[in-house]
């Protein structure tokens, strides 16, 4: 007898526990690969099969598209991913999202909870952070498999009910209208939850007791992969003009693909049951349909396989079409950087990988000024008040961008679980960003006291000016030299920096002596000889906070140099 209260709670409480499991999962993966997703954001280029490869692997390992594409448009948006990259990635995203069928089609359900007991222990009491996570994928699966288990269990009395399997002749995916209608039914259903996994459990588990037919089940599949790119469309709503133009490939993608399958639906559905061993309707002596589940899988994978292989030829047209559906509306600058989505729905590892990519072209900015500043610093530039302007803008942008990183930084540690080492290089990263934009207040400050020179009319001797041209010169050099370690150029050695540092004082007191020996000759008033000093002064800061940027980037905890 069905009892609609006890079969919600129970769908409801398996569900739960399938999702808890699914997030252990991205988790303890997401833990276990390391720097990996970073360098594999970092090696994107503008190959469109390297960066379906890229897609599909982080997908792979942190078993959520959603997460991938989301990823995608905070890279675009911030202005760190080109249009055609984000589009091959999230097409190897929509791959890499079907692992997830296979997990499910595997038939251990019954062991789900000797999982559990194999990893809670190790889990919760090794000191091993590498064991506890492997751990923690044992105890995920276990979750899967044991909401899943439940959810089979609570569906088995719709077998038997006559309201349910009156709906389901009319949803028999037979007729273009019922067709649609669970192809509807898929992407609303997946747009509430907000998981394509999720729902994909839920019709694995409808289809394996048998309350639904395989046709039915392929079509709302094939719902659920228009409704997972809610989470994209969700993402970029404010966002850059790239981002939006992102997230729409991700829904035009997979729309055409799904009107192309629904266009050959009945072949499709007969070659995925020619290929699966087994037959989708067979009913073992549980009443179960043990081959169902493989039947969806395959489904899955060869609909997206199919469907990323037919497109990847026409990206660049895929790229033209969401561009002319999303113009550009003034202005294609690159905006500060906005992290999309709540850090706690975001691995600690991807979430570190876009601070990296940030404070990579936060760093950019603060080079550029510093090569402003140079410029500045010859008397026979033309056209000074464009300079000065140019870096007040990146003084500006610094401490918008600085802000922007610590507060997602910490929001994200404070959200996920992370590693002492994610921790670390996370602490790294707030630090290089104070100090980044500690030196584009120097290169503000130089700039002002340029400005008091021309205000007052006052002028440097030669000497003075070249000792200043200089020590710009070596201080720049300094500031690139400690920066390959952000290039991912190797870390540079401590020893070197320290060295050079201390090398760098001595010419700071050499060009102060001699600056005080021009002052008792006579020939630097006293205005002039202030506003050298302010210069040479900023140029030393501005070394100084170049050291505390190599220790932070190396995690080190030295005082200035």
């Amino acid at each position: 007898m069905l009892d609609p209260f006890k079969m919600a709670y129970t769908v409801l409480g398996g569900l739960g526990i399938f999702i808890l499991g699914m997030k252990y999962l991205s988790d303890s993966l997401q833990m276990l690969s390391g720097g990996l997703i970073r360098k594999a954001i970092s090696s994107l280029t503008s190959n469109r099969i390297l960066a379906v490869i890229v897609g599909l692997s982080i997908t792979a390992f942190v078993q959520s598209s959603s997460i991938t594409t989301v990823m995608v448009v905070g890279l675009t948006n911030a202005g760190l991913m080109q249009l055609g990259q984000a589009i091959g990635v999230i097409l190897g995203a929509n791959i890499g999202t079907t692992i997830t069928g296979w997990i499910l089609a595997v038939k251990v359900g019954k062991y789900g909870l000797l999982l559990v007991a194999l990893g809670i222990f190790p889990m919760l009491f090794s000191k091993n952070e590498r064991i506890s996570a492997i751990a923690k994928v044992l105890v995920a699966l276990g979750l899967i498999f044991f909401g899943l288990e439940i959810m089979s269990d609570a569906f088995k009395p719709l077998r038997s009910h006559d309201g349910f399997m009156n709906l389901m002749l009319i949803l028999d995916a037979q007729s273009l209208l019922s067709l649609l209608g669970c192809v509807a039914i898929g992407c609303a259903l997946t747009m509430v939850v907000q998981s394509s996994s999720a729902m994909l459990g839920i019709t694995i588990a409808l289809a394996s007791t048998g309350a639904i037919p395989i046709h039915t089940a392929i079509a709302l599949v094939m719902g659920e992969n228009i409704g997972t790119t809610i989470t994209a469309q969700l993402a970029a709503i404010g966002s850059t003009v790239t981002a939006r133009r992102a997230a729409l490939a991700h829904s035009t993608f997979n729309v055409l693909g799904v009107f192309i399958i629904l266009a050959i639906f009945s072949p499709f559905v007969g070659l995925v049951e020619m290929i699966t061993p087994g037959a989708a309707d067979f009913v073992n002596a549980e009443g179960s349909r043990p081959y169902a589940a493989a039947h969806i899988a395959l489904a899955h994978s060869m609909f997206n396989v199919t469907a990323t292989l037919v497109m990847l030829p026409f990206l660049k047209q895929l790229e033209n079409l969401v561009t002319r559906i999303i113009p550009e509306t003034g202005g294609g600058e690159k905006g500060p950087f906005k992290y999309i989505g709540a850090p706690g729905s975001m691995p600690v590892a991807m979430g570190a990988s876009m601070v990296l990519q940030e404070l990579t072209r936060m760093h950019g900015r603060v080079h550029k000024a510093l090569r402003h500043v140079g410029s500045l610093l010859h008397r026979d530039l033309k056209g000074r008040d464009r300079f000065y302007q140019k870096v007040k803008e990146i003084e500006q942008q610094t401490d918008v961008m600085q802000h922007e990183i610590t507060t997602f930084t910490v929001t994200l540690m404070q959200a996920g679980k992370a590693s002492k080492e994610q921790s670390d290089t996370a602490y790294g990263y707030v630090r290089a960003a104070d100090e980044l934009e500690s030196i584009a207040d120097y290169t503000a400050s130089i700039c002002s006291y340029m400005k008091r020179l021309e205000k007052h009319e006052l002028d440097f001797s030669d000497d003075a000016w070249k000792d200043l041209i200089r020590f710009h010169h070596e201080v720049l050099a300094f500031f690139n030299h400690v920066s390959e370690a952000l290039k991912e150029e190797g870390v540079t050695d401590t020893a070197s920096i320290r060295q050079e540092a201390s090398r760098l004082n001595d010419l700071a007191d050499e060009i102060r002596n001699a600056h005080l020996a021009r002052t008792r000759a006579g020939a630097c008033g006293a205005l002039p000889g202030l506003t050298f000093s302010d210069m040479a002064v900023a140029l030393r800061r501005i070394k100084n906070h170049t050291v505390n940027l190599h220790e932070a980037l190396c995690f080190e905890t030295t005082p200035d140099a």
